[in-house]
Order: structure tokens, then sequence, then C-alpha cells
């Protein structure tokens, strides 16, 4: 007879078994995240960065197929150190010219490609243009914080830290346009770093 206790036991394993797989939501760190780039103007690699980042990380080690990841990158804020050089970036010839000031990218899917390599799969998009990409990143390390450090920290049980990269071709994207699209003076693949570091609470 299906009764009301085994009702509540089959409920209760499902939502253990819910919560167990749920990622973890982990805290990146603004000051120590870092999105850089290198771009070849004729033969010499230039490079540039965004200050203005963030990151939503939710991250299991254990089942990283249920982990994901969303970032935003504020195109004003890019920064190649010469100051003529980022307000041209930001026209209608480069980032600009969109209603959106931002480079987004979200995952669809994580997976592992090796001990402490993944790869995760998702949706970019660059001045209106999205495309699926893959992108590769490794986990650095996790340190686990000692109880009496941890306040300190704002309260993280433990710190991870991840690097990805990977390379694209500016072109697909529309950034670089008119005598920009195809020329020899900039090269039209970048390449990306980008470095996160997280906590855990």
């Amino acid at each position: 007879m299906f009764t009301i206790t085994k009702l509540l036991a089959i409920t209760a394993t499902s939502l253990a078994v819910s919560t167990a797989s749920a990622p973890s939501a982990w805290t990146v760190d603004p000051s120590h995240t870092r999105v850089g780039f290198s771009v070849r103007h004729f033969f010499t690699p230039i490079e540039g960065r965004f200050d203005d980042v963030n990151v939503t990380l939710a991250w299991d080690r254990a089942n990283v197929a249920a982990s994901h990841v969303e970032a935003r990158i504020q195109v004003p804020s890019i920064n190649t150190g010469n100051t003529k050089r980022d307000e041209h970036l930001r026209t209608p010839d480069w980032f600009g010219g969109t209603a959106s000031n931002d480079i987004a990218f979200k995952s669809t899917s994580v997976r592992p490609s090796g001990s402490t390599q993944f790869i995760a799969t998702g949706d970019l998009t660059i001045k209106g243009v999205t495309r699926r990409v893959d992108v590769p990143f490794r986990l650095i390390g996790v340190q686990e914080i000692p109880a009496s450090m941890q306040a300190m920290l704002g309260g993280a049980k433990r710190i991870a830290s991840f690097e990805a990269t990977l390379t694209i071709d500016r072109r697909t994207f529309g950034v670089g346009t008119g005598m920009w699209a195809e020329t020899a003076v900039v090269g039209s693949d970048v390449d990306i770093r980008i470095q996160v570091e997280a906590s855990e609470k």
C-alpha cells in the first residue's frame, strides 16, 4: 500500500538528491580577476584588458556537468595603456555602435577534458553578434581556509583559482569594420586569457 509515510520518504530522498546535485555558488573576487587579450599590430603583440568585469560562477568539482558560468564585460573599460587607442576602440570602427556596451558569455554546458582541465561551451556575444564557442579552462588550485582566517576573508571556507584561454577571430563578431575589417595592420586573431579567483562560503 502506498502510504503517506512512503510518500514522505520518497520526497525526502528526492530533495536530498536534488540538493546534492546543485552546484555551490562561488563569489568571484573582482580585485583578483582579470580579462586580458593580445592582438598583433603588424607583427608586434599588443596587450590590453577590460577593467570592469562581472562573473557569476556555480562550481561543483564532483559533478562538473552541473556547473555553469556567466560573464559580463563592460566595453568602455577597455585598457591598452594608450588613451588615444582606447578611445578609437570604443568607436563603431571597433566595439562601439551598438545598443549594448558589454560583452557577454553564458555557458550551456561544462565538461572535463583532463584531471584539472575542463571545457565550458556557451554563447559569446560581442557587438550584438552571438556565436557558440568552447572555452578551455583549468582549475589552478583550491585552498581550504582555516576557521581562524575565515572571518578575515569574508567568511570564505575555500578559495579556488581558474584560468581560461581561447582565440577568436574578431571579424566573425564584426569587430573592426570598414578599412579595419581586412587589414595587415591589426591581426584578425585575438588571444584571450581569463583569470578568476573565487571563494565558497
